[in-house]
């Protein structure tokens, strides 16, 4: 029956802790990676120029709508007001009459544009600025063809004329609030409106007599509103070009190279990982980056770069793919990685309780092959637990064992690298390490890899690790030293000869244990609920829990940082 218990905060402490000399306990740095709390990301793809053009324009969009939208409610409101001047007789004439059936049209079309301008429509730009045209250009010629018209009635009814520049710093502000530019484009329409009230003024002096009278009479009010326009379309060119750069710096933040960074994906103790598309080929991929702080360690730095280069030795469909690596101009640290639908094993575990006994054979199985490879080589992987261990869906296949974060792996019997672990720190993480990565009186091999399947595999089939003390200095002292219980006293449906496989990987003593991870393979087909976990199995139940077991990305991160233990 599936299990909706949270995670267990033993579990997270432990492997979140670090063990300081004296054996006390201390809250290490680690951070259990978080799903990001977005329920939907619009990816966009690419890194270069024409991709940021092509943001720019997806932007441009949707502000247009939304600033074709504020004119149509400006539009709107002061319709109803044109309406009742023009019917209280304050507005007579075929001027008046004019300016009220252009302000209908005018609203007309701000509509139908906003409505063009919805998200699934078409985005070219020369469209977009066809739509820029007719938001901004209509409304700024109904304005002065409306001021004229009212500077004219007012300069002969009440000798006076009324200020056309809040009009338009209305206009310019919506302008360079809602319009994504350059600063020079920006300064060239915004200069046409600076321009245009004076322009407006200078023309009603030339052809209108009763307004020129009234501006003889104040000769300072064109000098003002030339001043308050000028200043104005300064600022307003200066904010567009303060917006774009904090864009442009936004956008760059988030490229990678040639990946565009979409969304977070979590956080260890060494970095962070972010979901990614590749700008070319539009593959989905994971993107480990060492976190700014962490850049300056040297121990930080050589052990990312050990994960890198081990993790990319490994071609076996159960290891992790690591596509790319590389360090940006800024000194960012990053290598790219196939990303994962699915779940690591940890949640998997811990969101529907324990695994059947043929589910557990066949993610082992396939977790023996992929250790299989990197033991081949030469390399033991040194961490091996349930957050190291994710069911993935892959290539149609579900259900697909992979084995993550080789951020501690080591050459067999090498003390290559022997500066990133100091003489007697061990490293690993306290539920899941072997007695001898515990006592740390010799150095771990293989056979410490088939130990840690062994704890990994007694939490699939129980959702208990062997050892769960309060204080990870016990659980390391147990697995040195404590007889493990045997799974089927916590769940008694665990068939012997599973049970035994587990208690044989178990063993304190490495010679009593499977001597290579194969042999262990080979025991596991040897099990009566060997290949009765089927893909028909497989698939009926991610469908069934999929709205709930289906993460929105994988955890393909080193989630802790290692637990030390200084002897």
């Amino acid at each position: 029956m599936a299990s909706d218990t949270p995670p267990n905060s033993m579990d997270r402490h432990f492997e979140e802790t670090i063990v300081a000399p004296s054996g006390a306990a201390s809250t290490g740095g680690g951070v259990t990676a978080t799903q990001s709390s977005s329920p939907h990301i619009a990816l966009v793809e690419g890194s270069s120029s024409p991709h940021f053009s092509r943001v720019t324009q997806s932007l441009l969009r949707f502000r247009l709508r939304v600033a074709t939208l504020v004119m149509f409610g400006i539009f709107a409101v002061y319709f109803v007001w044109h309406l009742y001047d023009h019917f209280a007789g304050d507005d007579v004439g075929r001027e008046g009459s004019f300016l009220i059936s252009l302000h209908a049209g005018i609203l007309v079309i701000l509509g139908g544009s906003a409505y063009l301008l919805c998200p699934k429509c078409d985005m070219r730009r020369g469209l977009l600025q066809m739509q820029e045209l007719v938001t901004f250009g209509l409304p700024a010629l109904f304005l002065l063809l409306l001021q004229y018209h009212t500077m004219q009635i007012c300069a002969v009814r009440h000798q006076m004329l009324q200020n056309p520049a809040p009009g338009w710093l209305l206009l310019i502000f919506i302008y360079a609030l809602f319009i994504p530019n350059k600063w020079q484009r920006a300064a060239m329409v915004i200069g046409a409106m600076v321009m245009a009230p004076i322009a407006l003024l200078a023309y009603a002096w030339a052809t209108d007599g009763a307004c020129a009278a009234v501006m003889y009479g104040s000769p300072e009010m064109m000098a003002e509103i030339a001043m308050k326009m000028i200043l104005c379309g300064g600022v307003a060119v200066f904010g567009v070009y303060t917006i774009n750069v904090l864009r442009t710096e936004a956008f760059h933040a988030k490229q990678l190279g040639q990946y565009r960074l979409s969304r977070s994906l979590g956080a260890g103790g060494m970095g962070e990982v972010y979901l990614a598309h590749h700008y070319l080929m539009k593959r989905p991929c994971a993107i480990k980056i060492i976190r700014p702080e962490k850049a300056g360690d040297s121990n930080v730095l050589a052990r990312f770069e050990r994960e890198v280069h081990a993790s990319s030795k490994l071609s076996h469909w159960n290891n992790i793919d690591i596509y790319d690596y590389g360090r940006t101009e800024d000194g960012t640290f990053y290598y790219v990685m196939e990303y994962l639908p699915g779940l690591n094993v940890s949640d998997l575990v811990h969101r529907f309780g324990p695994l059947p006994p043929g589910r557990v054979i066949h993610l082992l199985r396939q977790i023996c092959d992929a250790l299989n490879e990197a033991h081949s080589q030469g390399m033991i992987h040194r961490d091996i637990k349930p957050a190291n261990v994710f069911a993935a869906k892959r290539g149609g296949y579900f259900d697909v064992a992979k084995l993550l974060d080789f951020g501690l792996a080591k050459p067999i019997a090498s003390t290559e690298d022997s500066n990133l672990t100091q003489e007697g720190m061990i490293t690993g993480s306290p539920l899941f390490m072997s007695p001898e990565q515990a006592s740390g009186e010799s150095e771990p091999d293989n056979r410490s890899d088939i130990y840690s399947v062994g704890v990994l595999a007694y939490f699939m089939l129980t959702g208990h690790a062997p050892f769960e003390y309060e204080r990870p200095i016990k659980v390391i002292i147990a697995h040195a030293h404590e007889p493990v219980v045997p799974p089927s006293q916590l769940v008694s449906t665990i068939p012997e000869d599973l049970e035994a496989i587990v208690l044989r990987c178990l063993e304190k003593d490495p010679n009593k244990r499977f001597q290579a991870i194969l042999d262990m393979a080979d025991d596991l087909e040897k099990c009566e609920a060997y290949g009765t976990w089927h893909q028909k199995d497989a698939v009926r139940w991610w469908t069934e829990n999929e709205t709930i077991a289906e993460c929105p990305q994988p955890d393909p991160v080193e989630e802790t940082l290692p637990v030390g233990i200084r002897t």
